[in-house]
């Protein structure tokens, strides 16, 4: 393709403005309900009579059914086209959430999650795909900020609308909120989003099926190791075994077969490789902290919800910044200046963290969301761009799976061993602090409570909160710390991102890089 060819969009609309609305609403529908449930499980566990195990399938369901159906999305385009795929996935999806507003049990919840997830799972990688393919080279950096904001911004926004739904209306509407923006995302797909080429193309059947067990036992271990004691579980013992020999069967498929189900192509390309790794790390730090701090502001320092959720939307200002002040100028910074850059900045903004106490204002928490957002954005967006800059534009769908993948995989990851971790500081640090109290050291006269009727125990009582409170503190500065390291840790990755295709000229030419490079 000649650069000329290349300076033209691969899409283009009649009205891309509304198009780009009715795509980003389309995501930003898809992000939030990664999160938006999460604060109404306690009252959907009491509406649809399920446990305080049971009812962790609504959020499990929906990442198992994504992270089986994202795989097949370069398949899928290269059969229907782009237009006929973004609104099949849409109309399902809000269909489906219609369904789980009105499920009446927890199998009718869990299947209607399902539905949710398969079409959910389309909607990201589609997204960013026109995006790229209704750009031309030197509006991409642009381009790609709305999208980076409209990723990460819907999972932060989640708990607040979350929130104030269940609190003020009924847990339903989390759901049946939806309705609205499917509708308009639709009606502005149908009559801006342009028809794109077909092309015939084999589908893996075998490589699929064994890439969605590779997921879903990862997943399985993820979900369930925390409540099994993990390998202490023979159940976790045989995912973990599924798994392994699901992912070395990948593997060798992928290496023997004509047609994969992942162009091999996509792993030759070295930036590409590099970006999946820091997509990765964006997903543990950005959401295994995430899901950290709602713990920690409601059990610790004592915000409701809603105060918690508007908290961590300091996040999303950070972001939405950044992308405003350098979205368009980052196609031209040394994408390694600028990611590690993000990289020292979140990770200065978890270092800031590390010195909380079980007393607080607010401001240290906005300010560190606030640096820590404007560090994901630092990271995330130059090299997402680098990462398709070499890409020819048919791997681009089959990139952008992977993509998500590699994030919701990162998400998964960092928010079991936050977990872990988190009940395992606390658990040691409850007993050393344990050790150092005694009766003594209260400072109340136990004889004196216990004359009045065995009240001896309630500032006992009194005390094991606190011992619990501090041992929790120390959980969380610890994790904090860990994520802190792993930024620091990455640092040394970004030299293995080639800076030439990063020039204007390299990136208008990323279309046209030699597919088998």
């Amino acid at each position: 393709m000649s650069a000329t060819e290349a300076a033209q969009p691969a899409i283009v609309s009649r009205n891309r403005t509304l198009m780009i609305v009715g795509v980003m609403g389309a995501m930003v529908l898809q992000t939030l309900d990664t999160t938006i449930a999460n604060v109404a499980l306690p009252y959907m566990r009491a509406s649809l009579g399920a446990t305080q195990e049971t009812i962790t399938w609504v959020l499990t369901s929906y990442v198992m059914a994504s992270a089986v159906a994202m795989p097949m999305a370069g398949w899928l385009v290269d059969r229907v086209g782009v237009r006929q795929m973004m609104l099949f996935s849409v109309v399902l999806f809000t269909a489906a959430s219609m369904l789980c507003g009105a499920a009446q049990t927890l199998e009718q919840m869990v299947v209607c999650r399902i539905l949710q997830g398969l079409a959910g799972a389309f909607l990201g990688p589609l997204a960013q795909t026109i995006i790229l393919d209704s750009s031309t080279a030197a509006e991409r950096p642009k381009m790609m900020s709305i999208y980076v904001q409209g990723a990460l911004m819907g999972p932060i926004m989640g708990p607040i609308i979350g929130g104030y739904l269940t609190e003020n209306y009924n847990w339903r509407w989390v759901f049946y909120v939806n309705l609205p923006l499917g509708v308009l995302c639709v009606l502005l797909l149908l009559a801006f989003l342009p028809d794109t080429p077909r092309r015939a193309r084999r589908f893996d059947l075998t490589g699929l099926l064994l890439v969605a067990t590779t997921l879903c036992a990862l997943q399985l271990i993820l979900d369930r190791g925390v409540t099994k004691d993990w390998f202490a579980s023979s159940e976790i013992v045989i995912y973990a075994v599924i798994a392994v020999s699901a992912a070395w069967m990948v593997i060798i498929h992928h290496l023997t077969t004509p047609q994969p189900l992942f162009p091999v192509r996509l792993f030759r390309d070295p930036n590409f490789v590099v970006g999946l790794l820091f997509i990765f790390l964006v997903g543990v730090v950005a959401y295994g902290s995430l899901g950290l701090l709602p713990g920690l502001l409601q059990d610790i320092y004592g915000y409701p919800a809603i105060d918690s959720g508007i908290l961590l939307a300091s996040r999303g200002i950070g972001m939405f910044v950044a992308m405003t002040l350098f979205g368009s100028r980052m196609g031209k910074i040394d994408p390694r200046i600028a990611g590690g850059s993000g990289l020292i900045l979140t990770a200065t903004s978890v270092h800031m963290m590390t010195y909380w106490s079980v007393d607080m204002p607010t401001w240290p928490i906005t300010l560190s969301g606030m640096m820590q957002g404007v560090g994901l954005a630092f990271m995330f967006l130059p090299l997402n761009l680098i990462s398709f800059a070499t890409l020819p534009s048919e791997l681009r769908t089959d990139a952008t799976s992977l993509s998500g993948l590699a994030r919701n995989l990162g998400s998964s990851f960092g928010i079991a061993a936050m977990i872990v971790l988190l009940s395992r500081t606390i658990q040691t640090s409850h007993a050393e602090i344990g050790e150092s109290i005694t009766r003594q050291s209260i400072p109340l006269e136990i004889d004196r409570l216990a004359a009045l009727g065995g009240m001896s125990a309630a500032p006992f009582a009194v005390v094991d909160g606190m011992v619990n409170r501090q041992a929790a503190m120390i959980g969380y500065l610890n994790d904090f710390q860990v994520v802190g390291y792993l930024c620091f840790a990455a640092l040394p990755f970004l030299l293995l991102v080639r800076v030439k295709p990063v020039a204007s000229t390299a990136v208008s030419a990323g279309a046209s890089a030699d597919p088998g490079h």
